[in-house]
């Protein structure tokens, strides 16, 4: 594994810090107000964990499962919904926490798609922002770390399944998706 890691893009310690950082924001934000976190499935869950647990206020959460990318590096620009959620968000102030936003389709669609669910509120916090590639204009209210147009593995990010273990945001070696 380690020869198809080209290098570290962020450390561990600099992710855990914007965590952080991003949880005293959400938490004053919403302080009093009834707030869902939605996680984005696979890749957000290991940043919806770790966000959950720097949060001061009371939440509910809840996962959706959608897919743009399959095994490809680029996304299809087609969302499908895989899992939903089980929360009714009507009338609550809805979180999608999402690992990655790279062209926005995905985000643009899931906010789209959670406002016809009739909450107070829908906004984005994602752990790394590639603005560089977006596609579609896509307001994100808690922007993680802002990175460069190269392709990313760990913390919950993943190319074909593999790599979300990686504790630190890598660059994966182009020798490894350029087989596709």
């Amino acid at each position: 594994m380690q020869n198809d890691i080209e290098g570290i893009l962020v450390s561990r310690d600099t992710i855990r810090e914007k965590v952080i950082e991003l949880g005293k924001r959400i938490s004053k934000d919403y302080e009093g107000k009834d707030l869902v976190l939605v996680g984005v499935l696979k890749g957000g869950f290991v940043f919806l964990a770790d966000l959950m647990r720097e949060l001061s206020i009371p939440v509910d959460m809840d996962l959706i499962s959608v897919s743009s990318y399959g095994a490809s590096t680029k996304s299809s620009g087609v969302v499908r919904i895989i899992k939903d959620i089980d929360i009714n968000v009507a009338n609550k102030h809805v979180l999608l926490v999402e690992d990655i936003v790279d062209t926005g389709l995905t985000l643009k669609y899931l906010k789209e798609l959670f406002y016809t669910r009739g909450p107070l509120s829908v906004k984005v916090c994602t752990a790394f922002d590639k603005p560089s590639r977006r596609k579609v204009e896509i307001e994100v209210e808690y922007c993680g770390i802002e990175i460069p147009d190269k392709f990313v593995i760990g913390y919950g990010l993943d190319y074909a399944g593999k790599y979300r273990n990686l504790p630190d945001l890598c660059t994966l070696s182009p020798k490894v998706y350029m087989k596709e």
